[in-house]
């Protein structure tokens, strides 16, 4: 686990958080993730997330006041800050990391489909 992580309380607790990240990491399907947060997580928990991991998304593709995206969505002005704060100057970079791989994924199944109607249109 990076040494920047500052959640741990001690040894123990490090320990537990790591296994919670190997199981998570363990996931196979969008179904199977559902289903292990519902287990895992309150619904306010799951919304929290939710809305988190929605305000991150906003944040990284539209340039919206946080009155703007408080408005839009009804997070929290303090919420969108204290996400703005780990996308943007927090060293765990874990939203940036994880929306980087999904624009990468999104353009690679962009030009895989657009490469496959390329070359249907071409044998025609």
């Amino acid at each position: 686990m990076p040494k920047h992580i500052t959640v741990k309380k001690d040894e123990k607790e490090s320990d537990h958080l790591g296994q919670l990240c190997t199981a998570l990491m363990c996931v196979r399907s969008e179904e199977e993730m559902l289903r292990f947060l519902t287990d895992l997580c309150t619904p306010a928990e799951i919304r929290a997330l939710t809305e988190r991991w929605h305000v991150a998304k906003i944040l990284n593709q539209q340039e919206l006041s946080y009155r703007d995206i408080n408005e839009k969505t009804g997070v929290s002005t303090t919420t969108i800050g204290r996400v703005a704060r780990f996308l943007i100057n927090e060293p765990h970079q874990g939203y940036r990391t994880i929306l980087d791989r999904l624009s990468r994924k999104n353009a690679d199944g962009k030009d895989k489909t657009k490469n496959s109607s390329t070359k249907k249109r071409a044998s025609s």
